[in-house]
Formats: C-alpha cells, structure tokens, sequence
C-alpha cells in the first residue's frame, strides 16, 4: 500500500538516468547525468508527458483504492483495471491509457507484455460492447474561415486572431504547433519552429516527432483571408521581431507582452468565433461547441484543397495516405458512383 501511494505521487514522467555505483560522486558526469534527463524529458511532447503522468496517477490511485500495488506490472491486475474503466471511458481513451502506463512502467525499466491474453482478451470484449465509430471534429470550410476572421476587430488582439486562424488554416497547423512558432529561427529554447516571410509566401518550419519539416504558406486572394498579410500586420503593430511569434496582450489591449500563448487559446478562439459567426446555427449552442477544435483547422485544409493528395499529406506531415484521408471530411463522398458505374 505504502508503495503504491509513494508511486503515485512520484514525478512519473522525470526519466530514472543514473551514473553507475563505480562512477557516481564525478562531479562532470554527475552534470552530464542532468542533461541526459533534459533530453531523455525532451523526447516526447510536454502534453504527452502530461497526459502519460495523469494516466498513471489514476491507475496508482485506483491500486490503493483496491488495496493492489502498481509494481511490479502484472497483466491480471491491468485487466481488471480496463473492466473496470470500461463503465465510464470509450475504447480508444482505455488504450491510450495503456499506452501511457507502457510508457511510465518503461522508464521505470519495467514492461507490460499488452500481449497477455489477460488484457487482450478483456480489451477485445471492451471493443465489442462499447466501441462505436470515433467522432471527429467537424472541418472549418474556406466559407467558415471568412466569416469567423469577419468577427475579429481590428485591435492588437483582433489582429493576433486573426493571423492565427488563417496560419493555422492555410498551413494544416495543429494548435500546439501554431503557439509553439517563433519570429526567427530558435529565438527561444521551448520554440517549435519558426517563420520566414518570401516573396512567394511563409516559409514554416516545424520540428515534430520525427525530425523537421517545412511548410509552405502561399498568399491569398485577397487582403482579408491572405494569411501572409495577416501575419504582417499582427507583427507590424504588436512590434515583434524576435522570440515567441504569438503572445498575450496587456489587459489595455495596447501591447504585445512577451509571453507565450497556450494551445488552449486557439480551442477557445475557434470556438468563439464559431458561435458569433452563427455557423451551424441549426444546432444548440452546447452540441455547436463540442463540433468544432483545434483540429477543425487541419481538417479544414485537408478537406477545401483541390489539388493532388500528396500535396495535402505533405502539409500536414503525415505518413501515410490513410492517415491524410481521416481528416478529409465530406472530400470525396459520391465522387465515384460506383452504383451506375454498375449498370444500375
């Protein structure tokens, strides 16, 4: 009991790198050791390795709730915790779950073997009783887009939004990518990219989970949709030059401060919009809010661009076509009529 309590509260996520017994007390290796756990912490994304901390602080608490103990990792115990989550989580929140004490019992030099009939079994049975198709977020059109900017006013804050969602539009950005933006290259040590403004466009550069990519911007039709423009004007009048490209505003509005805005700001920003531009106004406002997200601008771009899939895939950076074809919403339903190419 007493380990599972001190296991919970422990800081799952801070990587166990040690020197070994016969080294340790050498004061540069013990510095080196410091920065092997910076990396070791770099190698996933902060929200994950807050998501894998609070996936293992609920199964740590619902081990001392039922007098078990996380450690060792035992397959029998993990497949009583998924029947028991199955009342009141979907199928795919129970598996990232799994992923999240995979990873916490691996940096513990522990493995779950998510082979053992004990969890494949009960996750199977899980699947069949309670899995339904994955609602997905619906898509911001290129007609959403224009009457959500057409909300925005005019001030320092007005500007900011507005360079956002039509950057996050045009470029396939998730939200996380969108705050993580610097003015210039590695301005700040938390940047996930940066922007250069060309003749031809924004030249974005990302670093994602498997390495850097770039993702080209071009300018629009005109000056109120154009992200390019959009852009030069938050910069313009927000004076921004250097360091992190999307920051608060001072509670006056007249000021761009230095700090950072969190992804949970675009969220809100988009859900905001939707509702004063009266998209979806057919529906209750609560059901209005729960359609649209971060990834409604993904889904946007990859379901508005006529042009060659590969192009689409490219932008967003994905793998694989298929994973491409999830956001494409709508895109080619009833392209091909394989009914009357039938004969029927």
């Amino acid at each position: 009991m007493r380990a599972a309590q001190l296991d919970e509260n422990a800081p799952s996520h801070s990587p166990e790198i040690a020197l070994p017994a016969h080294m340790a007390g050498s004061g540069a290796l013990d510095r080196l050791v410091e920065a092997a756990r910076d990396y070791a912490k770099a190698s996933t994304a902060e929200n994950t390795n807050r998501a894998y901390a609070a996936d293992w602080r609920h199964f740590a608490a619902w081990c001392r709730r039922k007098g078990a103990d996380p450690l060792p990792p035992s397959p029998e115990l993990i497949g009583l915790y998924i029947a028991d989550c199955a009342a009141s989580l979907s199928p795919a929140t129970i598996e990232r779950r799994l992923s999240g004490l995979s990873w916490n019992y691996a940096q513990r030099g522990l493995v779950i073997d998510r082979t053992d009939p004990h969890i494949t079994s009960v996750l199977k049975g899980v699947k069949r009783q309670h899995g339904r198709p994955p609602r997905q977020k619906e898509a911001v059109l290129p007609e959403d887009i224009r009457a959500m900017t057409a909300t925005l006013p005019f001030d320092l804050r007005g500007l900011r939004d507005r360079a956002i969602l039509l950057v996050g539009f045009a470029g396939g950005l998730r939200r996380s990518e969108i705050v993580s933006l610097d003015a210039g290259r590695e301005d700040t040590i938390d940047s996930g990219g940066w922007v250069e403004v060309m003749e031809g466009g924004l030249l974005v550069t990302l670093k994602g989970k498997t390495g850097w990519r770039e993702v080209e911007i071009g300018k629009g039709s005109s000056e109120q949709t154009c992200p390019v423009h959009a852009l030069e004007q938050w910069k313009a009048f927000s004076k921004i030059d250097f360091g992190p490209l999307f920051v608060t505003v001072s509670r006056d509005g007249k000021r761009a401060t230095e700090r950072r805005l969190s992804d949970k700001h675009v969220a809100r920003l988009i859900k905001a919009t939707v509702l004063k531009s009266g998209i979806r106004s057919d529906l209750p406002e609560e059901e209005r809010l729960s359609l649209f997200s971060g990834h409604s601008l993904r889904a946007g771009l990859a379901s508005s661009a006529e042009v060659d899939e590969r192009y689409v895939q490219k932008q967003l950076g994905h793998a694989s076509a298929e994973m491409t074809r999830r956001y494409q919403r709508r895109r080619d339903r009833f392209r091909v009529n394989l009914t009357k190419a039938a004969g029927l």
